[in-house]
């Protein structure tokens, strides 16, 4: 059983940067794939980006690719989302996953990943 726990999140004008933090319970790194997704309301659970368990791949969705960034602290539990030229459509609660299988290209479902934050907030204003 893993813990995570978002923070970062809050409201920043369009244009504006958010660092996102993803802390675990446990060290991830050779262990879980992580990612990073988003549910603004009324709409569905969609995702954001991830990064492999070994830190040597990454990927991201295409409503985000060249503003987004995902890396792993040099502490072993956590993930950081660093979010570039936001726009007032980012809004939406933020989650961090953990995913215990295997690293696949394309876009991941939420069902392979296994364990959820909370959340945290983001609202980008125009």
């Amino acid at each position: 059983q893993v813990q995570l726990v978002e923070s970062g999140g809050g409201l920043v004008q369009a244009g504006g940067s958010l660092r996102l933090s993803c802390t675990t319970s446990a060290r991830t790194d050779s262990t879980y794939n992580m990612g990073w997704f988003r549910q603004a309301p009324g709409k569905e659970r969609e995702f954001v980006a991830a990064i492999s368990r070994s830190g040597g791949s990454t990927k991201s969705a295409d409503f985000v690719k060249g503003r987004v960034a995902i890396s792993r602290g040099n502490a072993k539990n956590t993930v950081w989302l660093q979010m570039n030229s936001l726009k007032p459509e980012d809004t939406a609660v933020y989650y961090c996953a953990a995913g215990g299988g295997p690293w696949v290209p394309g876009i991941p479902d939420i069902s392979e990943y296994d364990y959820w934050g909370q959340g945290t907030q983001v609202t980008v204003s125009s």
